[in-house]
């Protein structure tokens, strides 16, 4: 009987223990989303822009990693990272209290970017499952928000 028991917690502390790594393994799959874009590197770009003010967002700021680190003796690839607002959104968490902890997350990013490959690449933060993890109110502008990137990047990946 003793013996079985051991097994037990054994095989528990295992299974807690593989669930724990797979879990730390797919994480970052999770918290950030990356698909080809059909389009090179400027037409994204441009495609992704239009596409985001079409659907009443604003951009208060495109930084272009590129342009940055050429300015610090650096060459890399084309990169740039579209910060994205809308106010009807950002409103219902920036006005109360409680909420106001994700504002470290606004406003929500997209990113536009080559690889080596030579293909142009976007990638964007999984704010859906986010917001989820944190309930009520957070996780409903999230999930709203959510859906509206990911109708915006849509115009650009196959």
């Amino acid at each position: 009987m003793k013996k079985e028991i051991v097994y037990g917690l054994a095989g528990l502390l295992a299974g807690i223990v593989l669930a724990l790594f797979f879990t730390y393994k797919a994480a970052p799959g999770m918290m950030i989303k990356e698909a080809e874009s059909r389009y090179e590197f400027d037409q994204s770009v441009e495609v992704f822009r239009q596409t985001a003010l079409d659907m009443g967002w604003s951009i208060p700021a495109v930084h272009d990693l590129q342009a940055t680190m050429e300015r610090f003796g650096y060459d890399v690839r084309q990169v740039k990272v579209f910060e994205l607002c809308h106010p009807e959104h950002a409103i219902k968490i920036l006005e109360q209290d409680e909420e106001r902890v994700v504002s470290s997350m606004m406003p929500c990013r997209v990113s536009i970017y080559e690889k080596s490959d030579g293909k142009t690449y976007v990638s964007w933060m999984n704010t859906a499952m986010m917001g989820n993890m944190m309930g009520g109110i957070v996780a409903e502008v999230m999930g709203e928000a959510s859906r509206e990137s990911e109708a915006m990047i849509s115009a650009i990946i196959p």
